[in-house]
């Protein structure tokens, strides 16, 4: 199966420590990628297209959701901007999010929002299935949920 969620050196050199991923694995994934001409996951799912589809999705369902919706401005424009370009960049595509947010930050950026056992089991419920509606190989969904459910819980910042 190849890498799907291989962060870039960029990335990494660019503080993604909320990953916790260690450089040099990193580095050693990067270069196996590119002895055997591995594509990158951005070009492999079609570029941003697919991003910007996948977070269109999973929003639909956000602002739908009672738990979840209080948490998010009325108007999602930004933060379908800012949560697509943060994914192209992960999926080893643009580093737009870098350039103009920095370091993603992911527990400082949502620290401001309470955020418990049902908002992380939401939001991963509604990321899932915009996932899975995707319809990729059944290895590159299962990457991309672990990644996702891991990323979910990381930024639990309460108790409940």
């Amino acid at each position: 199966m190849r890498a799907m969620i291989a962060l870039p050196r960029r990335a990494v050199r660019g503080g993604f420590g909320d990953v916790r991923i260690r450089r040099r694995a990193v580095d050693a994934m990067i270069d196996s990628m590119a002895e055997v001409g591995a594509e990158t996951f951005y070009a492999q799912v079609g570029g941003k297209a697919w991003f910007e589809a996948l977070v269109e999705r999973f929003y639909a369902r956000v602002a739908k959701d009672s738990v979840l919706s209080p948490l998010y401005p009325q108007d999602l424009t930004e933060a379908k901007r800012h949560l697509t370009a943060f994914l192209v960049q992960i999926g080893e595509g643009p580093s737009e999010y870098a350039e103009t947010r920095g370091a993603p930050r992911l527990r400082v950026r949502h620290a401001p929002f309470a955020i418990g056992l049902a908002e992380r089991e939401a939001w991963f419920a509604h990321m899932s299935a915009a996932v899975k509606e995707a319809g990729l190989p059944a290895g590159d969904e299962a990457q991309l949920l672990a990644y996702f459910a891991r990323m979910a819980t990381h930024l639990i910042n309460r108790a409940g």
